[in-house]
């Protein structure tokens, strides 16, 4: 269960990054029925000002490193690379490396990644940080499989995520993964973001959001979320959109970000994940319902996803929204 959330924080923190954690994970809205986590903002000398990579700006955190020693989940903010590096005290190092050999969870934001790979964390893991980092991150830890075009990387215990914005999709997916949907939906109508993007899509889209136009992906994008039980192909999809299947992909894309097959995925996913929550819909039902076709098909990509596999999602999600 996800209960204590340690920010660790070094001079030259980036505000951005450190507000995105804040706000998904520091801010009390149980009036709204969210659960509390119990949030810690830490530094080497509780109550000494750090500062800010913005100019005027100062933060004073309540904690030392000691509360990272138990926390459930240590975030780390961006720090700006100077000289090639991330230049954080040795000491903030260390417990973020204790933190992780305790059981902790490590999340980063943008260059936090290099803070993670500093203290061992991203030795033989798949990680990614901001496409303007990934190559010095890569020379820096070799051993790290850095992926230059994802959002974020779930490696379980290991969560990096990409630039500024890129940090909320991680922040939510930790959430939906530990909590359910549910609450991630909630945090993220209060934050008026999307509630999922996935991991896989890429940094660069050249058109951010769908073109609402009377002809065109919009309306495609559409009737597949829509009819997410049909099977679908890219052809049948491009002579849907009235284009080639080459122009379709090469839109399809540009627009989302992904491929058609990779989006639908992500979405019969999702509209599981819901049904496992909100019905008792038996496995191989619910598999059809959701354009998978068998119980193994969903069972596969479910895994894949989320990380668990569907009974254990409903057994952890389902009676809570019951």
């Amino acid at each position: 269960m996800l209960s204590k959330v340690a920010v660790v924080l070094d001079d030259n923190l980036a505000m951005f990054e450190f507000g995105v954690v804040c706000e998904v994970f520091g801010l009390d809205r149980t009036a709204q029925g969210l659960p509390a986590f119990d949030f810690r903002v830490c530094g080497l000398e509780p109550g000494k000002p750090l500062k800010s990579s913005t100019p005027g700006i100062h933060v004073t955190p309540d904690y030392g490193l000691e509360e990272l020693r138990d926390a459930d989940l240590v975030a780390i903010p961006a720090f700006p690379i100077r000289d090639g590096q991330v230049k954080v005290d040795p000491r903030v190092i260390d417990a973020v490396r204790d933190a992780a050999a305790t059981g902790a969870t490590v999340l980063t934001v943008c260059s936090g990644a290099f803070l993670a790979g500093a203290a061992g964390l991203l030795d033989g893991r798949k990680c990614t940080t901001h496409w303007s980092y990934v190559d010095l991150l890569a020379e820096q830890y070799p051993l790290a499989t850095v992926d230059p075009d994802v959002l974020f990387v779930d490696e379980g215990n290991l969560i990096t995520s990409a630039g500024t914005a890129a940090g909320i999709d991680a922040c939510l997916h930790l959430v939906r993964r530990e909590l359910g949907s549910s609450v991630a939906n909630a945090i993220a109508r209060r934050m008026v973001v999307p509630p999922q993007r996935d991991g896989g899509q890429r940094q660069f889209i050249e058109r951010p959001v769908v073109a609402c136009e009377t002809e065109g992906l919009s309306d495609t994008l559409h009737w597949m979320g829509e009819n997410l039980e049909l099977a679908h192909s890219v052809e049948s999809l491009a002579a849907r959109s009235a284009m080639s299947t080459r122009t379709f992909a090469r839109r399809f894309a540009a627009e989302t970000g992904t491929t058609p097959v990779k989006w639908l995925t992500g979405q019969r996913v999702l509209l599981a994940k819901q049904l496992l929550e909100d019905t008792d819909m038996d496995l191989e039902s619910l598999s059809h319902r959701c354009g998978f076709g068998s119980g193994a098909l969903l069972r596969h990509h479910f895994q894949r996803q989320v990380g668990i596999a569907p009974v254990e999602y409903r057994r952890r999600f389902g009676a809570r929204v019951s």
